[in-house]
């Protein structure tokens, strides 16, 4: 695998997890939020990942961001951002009569955010992002050891 393709599988990851936990980060913050613009109570967003191999503008990304580079020699690999996705399961209700999202049986329906998984989520997100690091330092001290031999 080329120093190329170690930067760039690496830094997509990066990119990746770092929105994973951003969108952990929303889920923790909004554990309360019983009342949303779009009505209802909040609904706890992931992110679904795809290979960068099934991105059809594989080709174009890579030649805009490395104008000097071929994709075809590059090869392929990395991930990508499919999509959001927004979890619809239902939420706990508990009993509050005084609450102002309250239903007029006296329920009010809190977000379907459990903190443990969301902080599972988020030490797995952080493990993966540190070991994208460590990726791409060792592709850093390849291409330094590299340029050594030269001398």
């Amino acid at each position: 695998m080329g120093f190329w393709n170690m930067l760039r599988i690496g830094s997509s990851a990066l990119s990746a997890q770092r929105l994973r936990l951003d969108l952990i980060s929303n889920n923790i913050a909004n554990i309360e939020t019983t009342s949303t613009e779009e009505g209802g109570p909040y609904r706890r967003q992931d992110v679904r990942f795809k290979s960068q191999e099934n991105d059809p503008n594989f080709s174009q990304l890579i030649n805009s961001q490395i104008p000097f580079a071929d994709s075809h020699q590059l090869g392929r690999g990395g991930v990508a951002v499919e999509t959001i996705i927004e979890d619809d399961t239902q939420g706990p209700r508990v009993y509050d009569p005084s609450h102002p999202d309250a239903d007029e049986d006296g329920y009010v329906e809190y977000p379907n955010v459990d903190l443990a998984v969301e902080m599972t989520n988020m030490l797995s997100a952080t493990r993966s992002y540190e070991a994208n690091l460590t990726v791409i330092s060792a592709a850093k001290r390849m291409a330094l050891k590299s340029l050594e031999i030269g001398r």
